[in-house]
């Protein structure tokens, strides 16, 4: 299912919208304000985001720049009651795929989306199935890569999949033997320090801070977990 992110202050379009686009078959993800969109961009990871621009906290502008630094093919449609043209100007320049301008009808919004859906699929600069982020970094499994705003790591097939079981497993904790059955196989000794020293090499490429990790945790005793 398609998740949309519809980020607007105001609570009546925030609903109508919500309703309307979960009648058509999208899961929505509502949030009130700007600082609001940002946590819930990084948290649920939408395929889709509608960003009102005049928002308290962050406006849309600012949570746009935001979700680009961290995801550069997601898109992003502005939605606004100001119709100048340098706003429009500004909107596409920081990264959006779009802009509409209040009221609009609620097919016109419909096909809008759906439109700018098909366009970032079709020149694949949409996000595939695949790709799944961990705090702010953006996991491309296809490409055997992960993304930070402008930096790019490269991944083995190995670490891919330590990432994609912590983030499939999210919360829980992963002990070591689990692991290693699913990620070394026949391969994996018990006695082994392999699966300890892959995981320090590979919190020194993917954490901003390998002392103080957020995408694998260590919980003493357990095993890993991400949250």
């Amino acid at each position: 299912m398609t998740k949309i992110l519809i980020a607007e202050d105001d609570d009546h379009t925030r609903d109508a919208l919500r309703e309307v686009l979960t009648m058509e078959g999208y899961e929505v993800i509502p949030a009130s304000d700007g600082l609001q969109a940002v946590d819930f961009f990084r948290a649920e990871n939408p395929d889709f985001v509608c960003l009102d621009v005049m928002m308290p906290g962050l406006n849309g502008y600012e949570v746009c720049k935001q979700i680009r630094r961290q995801d550069e093919k997601v898109p992003i449609l502005f939605l606004t009651a100001k119709a100048e043209e340098i706003d429009t100007v500004l909107g596409l320049e920081l990264g959006a795929d779009d802009y509409m301008t209040k009221p609009f009808g609620v097919k016109e919004i419909i096909a809008r989306i759906r439109a700018i859906l098909r366009r970032t699929a079709s020149r694949g600069g949409g996000r595939t199935d695949d790709d799944f982020m961990m705090d702010d970094l953006r996991v491309v499994p296809t490409e055997l890569r992960a993304y930070r705003e402008k930096a790019e790591i490269a991944l083995s097939p190995r670490d891919v999949k330590v990432l994609r079981l912590l983030y499939e497993r999210r919360g829980k904790v992963i002990d070591r033997n689990t692991l290693a059955d699913e990620v070394w196989g026949v391969d994996y000794f018990p006695e082994s320090r392999a699966l300890d020293q892959h995981i320090s090499q590979l919190r020194k490429r993917i954490e901003k801070d390998p002392a103080q990790p957020r995408i694998i945790r260590t919980v003493h005793g357990a095993g890993y977990r991400f949250e």
